[in-house]
């Protein structure tokens, strides 16, 4: 199950997410908002968030217009690895290298096809769980 969440900024790239997780099979929760009028990410960020921590979720994707706040809100949520994501690369590695776990993204700075390609990598890699990686990810858990 993928938490996915988004304000007024993030609303149309989440609904363009949505339609790639139906096409690809992927089950998911929409966590909100429902429709543009003007609202505050924080609570659609940390849905998700918690989602994702109390194991309800397995991934989560927040949208903002910028994804900045989003990803903030949701990385206070102990057990949560946001990744602000602008590119392939980056999504690729922070699964990889971080275990990342909530992908964030900004609606107002990238493209439905780039975001999309975001998604499909973050979801496809998977963690390489070699001995550094997760030395690194238990020193970001650690209080």
């Amino acid at each position: 199950m993928i938490g996915i969440g988004s304000d007024h900024g993030g609303f149309d790239l989440k609904q363009s997410v949505i339609s790639y997780l139906k096409e690809q099979g992927f089950e998911y929760k929409d966590f909100g908002c429902m429709d543009k009028s003007s609202c505050d990410y924080p609570i659609y960020g940390r849905a998700v968030a918690e989602a994702v921590a109390a194991g309800e979720c397995e991934k989560g994707i927040v949208i903002c217009t910028t994804g900045i706040g989003i990803s903030m809100t949701a990385n206070k949520v102990p057990g949560v690895r946001c990744a602000l994501c602008a590119d392939t690369v980056s999504a690729k590695l922070t699964r990889l290298h971080n275990d990342a776990n909530v992908l964030a993204m900004g609606g107002g700075i990238i493209g439905e096809n780039l975001a999309l390609s975001i998604v499909d990598t973050f979801l496809h890699t998977d963690f390489s769980g070699e001995e550094r990686h997760q030395r690194r990810v238990n020193l970001i858990e650690k209080d």
